[in-house]
């Protein structure tokens, strides 16, 4: 079977689900890599959200897998109810916005050094964040550490990198 995701803006406590997004409102697909590439509608509202200015700006954000293990007596996916789904409005984010930013870890990825895969390349921001990868159909098939290494860390999307910030080199391709 094929595993769902849902991203979600967490509250400080990194587990209350403050907000989500659907990706059937952008014409994506749930699966994780059917929507987790550069250029992607759906990937591009969640960062709308994650710019300066972007309602949840610097929040803590987790692709949350449905197949996730449960952190409470459920897992996130499972706590996105109807009350606190949004709706950003469509459109990639501006690419001058080019650094997914990490401020739990004080680490950065550059959008733009991505590797293309025939005219393909990968979202780190789904990727990086995900909840559960690995467990059902439609997951990333590739082995790396990088897998949901920024689950529920704080989290923007940025023109310039914040001093003392680490560069991850985001290298994946399917």
């Amino acid at each position: 079977m094929g595993q769902y995701y849902k991203p979600a803006f967490l509250g400080k406590n990194k587990k209350t689900v403050k907000a989500w997004i659907y990706s059937h409102d952008y014409d994506s697909g749930l699966k994780l890599m059917e929507h987790s590439w550069i250029l992607n509608e759906f990937v591009g509202a969640v960062e709308n959200m994650l710019i300066p200015h972007g309602k949840y700006y610097k929040s803590p954000i987790v692709w949350a897998g449905d197949y996730a293990d449960n952190d409470l007596k459920t897992n996130v996916y499972d706590r996105c109810k109807d009350k606190n789904k949004i709706e950003p409005p469509k459109g990639v984010v501006d690419p001058i916005y080019r650094y997914l930013v990490n401020h739990t870890k004080k680490q950065y990825v550059d959008k733009m050094t991505v590797p293309d895969n025939d005219g393909w390349r990968i979202h780190p921001l789904p990727l990086l964040t995900c909840e559960g990868n690995g467990r059902g159909g439609g997951d990333f098939r590739g082995e790396s550490d990088l897998i949901g290494s920024w689950a529920r860390d704080v989290i923007s999307v940025e023109k310039t990198i914040p001093e003392g910030y680490k560069l991850i080199v985001f290298d994946l391709v399917e």
